[in-house]
């Protein structure tokens, strides 16, 4: 990039700051005791299911050794790809009941997040729980609660907190790099039929192969509908639309790096403008949040976009605006100080003549003609800091959460933060279709009325 100064995380910055987040250091556990491996459960072996379980496979220590789904075929999958002797069931409460399993990946769909992250937490489970945390708001302080009761690990799976990317956000704008924050813009946008969640429908579902009942829990009751399953996220009774899918993500990565405790003030608005498939969320959402002050911060506005109708490719990122700089992410960090003029400027066109010359005579005198020289070039102001090649925040935030089960250390991305995430995202929702304002109290984690 011309003008830009790169810096590169090399392995031995990256590795001071996994240690500083808690990473697991792979090396150092290549050399795990039989009986000192972590016994894991898969509960939801679809997409998002199957890409947790390949990273968790790759931290030392940890063995797949079941799989829960409501659609046989995927259970047939789970063996095809993990092994014959994987044990599989459509009903999560087997799992729980197996005394060697020790800890849970959570990927169903959304609406049954909250119910099986608690049922796991109160038979003595550690539990990975996909974002969004929750369905709906009122399921929060119940996740909470059953994890602070039982004292097991929980740790959502949004994994922007466990990126060194993030980490070095943080610890610029800890530094004041670009003043005082007063903004921040985040975004991503889609134009794929997959990011639009156009999942494929497998043709051989059919009641007898699909446990539908199980499927729809708490939901209303309706006739066997297999869209619903395979592309539950397009439907407001199992899934949070792309507020809950991803603004969480970026609720996520913003609290983070700022140490934010939430916005207080939201506001969304948007519609349903190419991808009018029978879906009931809306494919463009835009939302405004108003962030008080707090420990890391000062008072902020919070812009986010996500926009699936786009015509571009899948991209996602953030503007963190201060009054001395902008500091972006996306693949990297980004820092761009803004070069302010030494000089005011004159604005004396419309005075009279005699007034102008009068006005420009003073000006001089403050500020004078200089000869341009070499010495009084402007220096650089942008910086750019990547990760190295191949590098996977997924990877770490699996590491963090399977070194918290193995030491009993607390996770940062608890069910305290996961709600403080997932809260505005759902409440985006609320404010889209019911057209009106909502007022949260991040401290307390409860509506405002």
């Amino acid at each position: 990039m011309p003008n830009t100064r790169r810096h590169f995380l090399q392995a031995t910055t990256i590795a001071g700051l996994a240690a500083s987040r808690g990473v697991v250091d792979a090396g150092a556990q290549q050399r795990v005791a039989a009986n000192d491996r972590i016994q894991v459960a898969l509960i939801g072996a679809g997409g998002m299911g199957s890409v947790d379980v390949s990273f968790a496979r790759q931290v030392p220590g940890t063995e797949l050794v079941a799989a829960c789904d409501v659609y046989d075929g995927r259970l047939i999958r789970a063996k095809e790809v993990w092994g014959s002797n994987l044990f599989t069931t459509r009903d999560h409460r087997e799992i729980l009941a197996r005394k060697d399993i020790d800890a849970v990946i959570v990927a169903t769909c959304d609406h049954w997040h909250a119910q099986i992250a608690i049922d796991a937490l109160n038979a003595g489970k550690d539990v990975y729980l996909e974002k969004p945390m929750v369905h709906s708001i009122g399921e929060g302080k119940a996740v909470i609660e059953a994890q602070g009761k039982t004292g097991r690990i929980l740790q959502v799976g949004s994994q922007r907190v466990s990126s060194i990317v993030y980490q070095k956000a943080k610890e610029l704008l800890k530094t004041g790099v670009i003043g005082e924050l007063n903004m921040v813009e985040a975004w991503w946008d889609r134009n794929s039929s997959w990011g639009a969640w156009q999942y494929s429908i497998a043709p051989d579902a059919s009641p007898s192969n699909v446990d539908w009942d199980r499927f729809l829990g708490k939901a209303p009751k309706r006739p066997f509908e297999p869209i619903r399953l395979f592309r539950w996220r397009n439907y407001r009774d199992y899934g949070t639309g792309v507020a809950g899918d991803l603004f969480v993500h970026l609720f996520s990565g913003i609290h983070f790096v700022l140490d934010s405790l939430g916005p207080a003030r939201i506001f969304a608005t948007g519609g349903l403008r190419y991808w009018k498939d029978g879906r009931d969320v809306p494919d463009v959402l835009l939302g405004l949040y108003d962030y008080p002050e707090g420990k890391g911060h000062p008072a902020f506005t919070l812009a986010l976009r996500v926009n699936f109708a786009n015509g571009t490719g899948d991209t996602s990122g953030f503007r963190f605006v201060g009054s001395e700089g902008v500091l972006s992410i996306a693949e990297g960090v980004t820092v761009s100080r803004f070069v302010r003029e030494t000089e005011p400027g004159l604005t004396t066109g419309t005075f009279p003549k005699a007034i102008q010359e009068q006005c420009l005579k003073e000006y001089r005198k403050l500020y004078p003609v200089l000869r341009p020289t070499a010495q009084a070039m402007r220096p650089d102001r942008v910086e750019k800091y990547l990760p190295p090649p191949g590098y996977s925040d997924n990877l770490d935030h699996h590491q963090n959460f399977f070194r918290a089960v193995r030491e009993r250390k607390p996770v940062l991305e608890d069910p305290a933060f996961g709600f403080r995430a997932a809260a505005p995202a759902v409440a985006s929702n609320v404010s889209y279709f019911e057209q009106r304002v909502y007022h949260w109290d991040p401290e307390t984690m409860t509506p405002k009325v």
